[in-house]
Formats: structure tokens, sequence, C-alpha cells
């Protein structure tokens, strides 16, 4: 009898946790938002649209996932023999960074719609290469530095090793 009592309780006390009533507000209006956009961008060309999106979706599961699943295996890997394996979101946040950059900017960067792009915008589309190649060397530096600054910060509160 106590043991049905204890399980009678257990499933009175589950809730469902909605959230406060802006934060419902806010979720049905970026729900609204998405959908109107959806309509829209479907409205002109949608068997385009929808190509797009599955192309997307089966060229990232297929072919980018396992290269940069690889690629972070690697680096991991390599870190990891040299004693450091917490130093990899110093190369992974950076990377990632770097590689949406260029996902999304690659056209532009590899300079295949740069007629397009100037006859739609009246702006030149050179410089994207060296633009994103000057990002990614901030974004790498910044990091570099903040390791480094970690590092320092830690070496100085550690006490000194009496001999």
């Amino acid at each position: 009898m106590g043991r049905l009592r204890t399980m009678t309780a257990h499933r009175t006390s589950v809730r469902i946790a909605l959230g406060s009533p802006l934060q419902l507000l806010l979720l049905a209006l970026s729900f609204a938002l998405a959908g109107y956009a959806g309509v829209r961008l479907l409205a002109d060309d949608w068997f385009g649209v929808a190509l797009w999106f599955v192309g997307a979706a089966v060229l990232h599961d297929l072919v980018l996932l396992p290269v940069y699943a690889a690629v972070d295996r690697v680096v991991t890997g390599g870190l990891g023999a040299v004693g450091r394996r917490e130093w990899t979101g110093y190369v992974r946040v950076p990377a990632a960074l770097s590689g949406l950059l260029l996902l999304v900017w690659f056209p532009l960067i590899s300079g295949r719609v740069a007629e397009r792009y100037e006859s739609a915008t009246a702006l030149s589309a050179d410089g994207f290469l060296a633009r994103w190649l000057l990002v990614t060397a901030v974004l790498f530096g910044c990091s570099a530095l903040l390791l480094v600054l970690r590092l320092r910060r830690a070496t100085k509160q550690r006490p000194p090793v009496a001999h």
C-alpha cells in the first residue's frame, strides 16, 4: 500500500514547465514571424527553396558533419597527446565561427556570383576572400591571446613549489 501511495504521489507532482507569460508571448510571436517569412519566401519559388533546404540538410549531414568531426578528432587527439586536451575550445570556437562565415559567404568568397552581386547591389564583389581571411586570423589571434592570458593568470595564482 505504501508503494502505491508513493507512485500516486509521484504522478501527481509531475508538471509541465511552460515558462512565464512573457516567454510564451515571445515564443508565439517568433513562430508567427517565422511562419510569415516562410509564406513570403515560398511564394515565388517554393520548389527552389525546398530543394535548397533539402540539399543543405543532405550536404551537411553526409559531407560536412563527417569532415569537421574528423578534423575535431585530429585536433583533440593532437592536443591530448601533449596533455593539453582542455585547449581544444581555443581551436574549436574560432574554427567553427570561421567555417560558418565561409559557409554563409562562400558564393562571394569564391567569386562565383560576383557579376550577379554587382548588378543587384551596384557594389564591387572584390575583397570578400581577403576579408574572410582577415576575420579568421583575428578570431584565431584573439583566441590565442585569451589562452595566453588565462595561462598567465593560472601561473600567477599557483604558489611557488619549494625544493
